[in-house]
């Protein structure tokens, strides 16, 4: 299916959700909110882009997460395109939809990429507790090594309990070294000892956990710039990758948390998961509205697989077709 640019240039939509059903795509699409996306409903068949559909619609997003910057640049987006045309089906509002969230969410789809050098590649993970930070490093693991890069992991996070026997474990099922020390140790010492180990055997690739962190203790969030402050002793652009993961079913509380993280280390990168566990999606546009930051993965399930690269069409196609 196509659909039409404002400049009358047509953009190819992701196939239907049939064709698309074993792929990690459909998959987004029947567990984000439980496939129904944003929630929104029309029936608009021959009514106007009025005044009354715009607050209308602006309810519905903001109930999504929305956020009220990205929803009045939706809504504009959508007065551009439709003007005072008649609404010919439901179909016509969810395509110039999409448009609209695709010129928020483009500019915002660039994939992790891991250069030929520096050595080693420093990819510092951090987050609030339950966000699922681990998790996402065992599978961002697997991807990398199924790359042919070599991976080490740093269990930085030396508070939480069994948190180094869990990335042990994730270390194990990926056949994957780990630099641990006890619980309690200085976060910032494990993550020297990880690159000065990965340094020494020549690992591409070092992915560190750390510590949950609220992001309003000041404390924790200096000890987090701290870790990074000394990376930066060993390669003065370490770490080279500072990725956020976010739950998404924390809403608007998730675009704070991006806001507090990004002023603390400057983030490099935001994944975002448990898209299956009720989040609606669009606090994703509401954090695109307010930081710079590059959109890398998404997730939707604990299996391996259930994490892709973000893509900003088929977010968007999965947002605003209903499956």
């Amino acid at each position: 299916m196509l659909s039409r640019h404002e400049n009358g240039t047509m953009r190819a939509m992701p196939q239907n959700s049939k064709q698309e059903a074993s792929g990690f795509f459909g998959r987004l699409r029947r567990k984000l909110s439980g496939g129904k996306g944003l929630g929104l409903t029309f029936g608009l068949s021959g009514h106007k882009f009025d005044a009354e559909l715009e607050e209308e619609l602006e309810t519905q997003l903001l109930l999504a997460d929305v956020g009220l910057e990205a929803t009045d640049r939706i809504i504009s987006g959508l007065r551009r395109r439709i003007g005072s045309r008649s609404i010919g089906n439901d179909q016509d509002i969810r395509d110039a939809l999409r448009e609209s969230l695709i010129e928020i969410l483009e500019p915002h789809a660039q994939p992790l990429v891991i250069p030929s050098s520096p050595r080693p590649y420093l990819i510092l993970v951090v987050g609030v507790n339950g966000s699922g930070k681990t998790t996402t490093i065992g599978k961002l693991a697997k991807k990398l090594t199924h790359q042919g890069l070599s991976v080490m992991l740093a269990a930085g996070d030396t508070f939480r309990a069994a948190a180094i026997e869990q990335l042990q474990a994730w270390g194990e099922r990926n056949e994957i070294p780990v630099i641990a020390q006890q619980s309690g140790a200085d976060p910032a010492a494990v993550v020297y000892d990880a690159f000065e180990a990965a340094r020494a055997r020549g690992i591409d690739v070092i992915l560190a956990d750390t510590a949950g962190r609220l992001q309003n203790k000041s404390g924790l969030m200096d000890e987090l710039a701290k870790v990074v402050r000394i990376a930066a002793r060993l390669d003065p652009e370490a770490p080279h990758e500072r990725m956020l993961v976010l739950d998404s079913s924390q809403g608007q509380n998730a675009v704070n948390q991006a806001v507090e993280f990004h002023q603390a280390i400057g983030l490099t990168g935001i994944t975002m998961t448990k898209l299956d566990g009720g989040g609606k999606g669009g606090v994703l546009l509401s954090i695109a509205e307010q930081l710079d930051v590059p959109f890398r993965y998404i997730g939707v399930g604990e299996d391996i697989d259930d994490m892709g690269v973000f893509n900003a069409e088929q977010y968007a196609a999965a947002l605003v077709e209903p499956e």
